[in-house]
């Protein structure tokens, strides 16, 4: 049997000879297909085409993939209200069994109270995450009421597991943060009007209005958690020969700025 294209002899052979271009010429077949320059091209065209649309519904189908909004794992399940007592939790906490699980487990009322200012930032902060409010274990969110009296600062921290987005509802706050090479971005904030702090990044929040200040914060973490920078280097156990090294100091400064937080 012939696999593909015998072209006869002719009047024209060497001519056809000359245009045409063999893909075998092992001694096993006496004839095996063979392909015209043109031919050779329409197919080449053919495959680059073939490429360029596979590449575009690839294209297509990877922006179509929703992205995930949460710093937090994505939940497998409806809900997973978390048992804050349990003894025994791997990166978050194990659900309460399902048929413990009241209405009350996803409703929370800890916002309605104002906050306690009397100390020496002159702020309150309540959480809403899924320590105090165990409905919110894996769904990959959490909020904040920060109470100000005047004067009164949410100071320098970060946040090391979530972005933070903040509304003031009350007064007027100086909202800055800092960036990882050090540019300070800030805006004076009224009433309505919003914030964004990217992940992990020191930021904070100055009452600069005549009387009290009133804001709500949300994370996309049920447990962003809070590194507050005068608590983790002066209410702690760093060494002050460190402190003063790294501020260039002298002992009896450090010691007076630690007994401001207790230590």
């Amino acid at each position: 049997m012939h696999l593909g294209i015998l072209f006869e002899e002719d009047a024209h052979v060497n001519e056809v000879r000359d245009q045409q271009v063999s893909i075998y010429d092992g001694p096993l077949l006496s004839s095996l297909t063979v392909f015209s320059r043109r031919e050779i091209q329409v197919m080449a065209s053919f495959i680059s085409s073939l490429r360029f649309h596979l590449l575009c519904c690839l294209s297509v189908v990877w922006l179509l993939i929703p992205p995930s909004h949460s710093a937090d794992p994505d939940p497998l399940q409806d809900f997973c209200v978390a048992n804050i007592s349990a003894s025994i939790s791997v990166n978050g906490f194990p659900c309460k069994p399902a048929s413990e699980v009241t209405s009350e487990d996803f409703f929370f009322d800890g916002f309605t109270k104002e906050g306690n200012t009397s100390n020496i930032f002159a702020s309150s902060l309540t959480p809403a995450n899924v320590l105090t409010f165990p409905g919110l274990n894996t769904l990959g969110i959490a909020m904040n009421r920060v109470d100000f009296a005047p004067g009164g600062i949410n100071p320098p921290h970060s946040h090391p597991r979530a972005s933070e987005t903040g509304v003031v509802i009350e007064g007027k706050l100086l909202v800055g943060f800092v960036t990882t090479n050090n540019a300070f971005y800030s805006k004076v904030l009224s009433a309505g009007q919003m914030f964004v702090i990217p992940r992990g990044l020191v930021h904070f929040q100055l009452n600069v209005g005549e009387g009290k200040a009133l804001a709500y914060t949300a994370f996309n973490s049920h447990l962003p958690g809070a590194a507050v920078v005068p608590f983790n280097l002066f209410a702690s156990s760093i060494p002050s020969e460190v402190l003063t090294k790294t501020f260039q100091v002298d002992t009896d400064l450090i010691n007076t700025i630690r007994s401001k937080f207790g230590s």
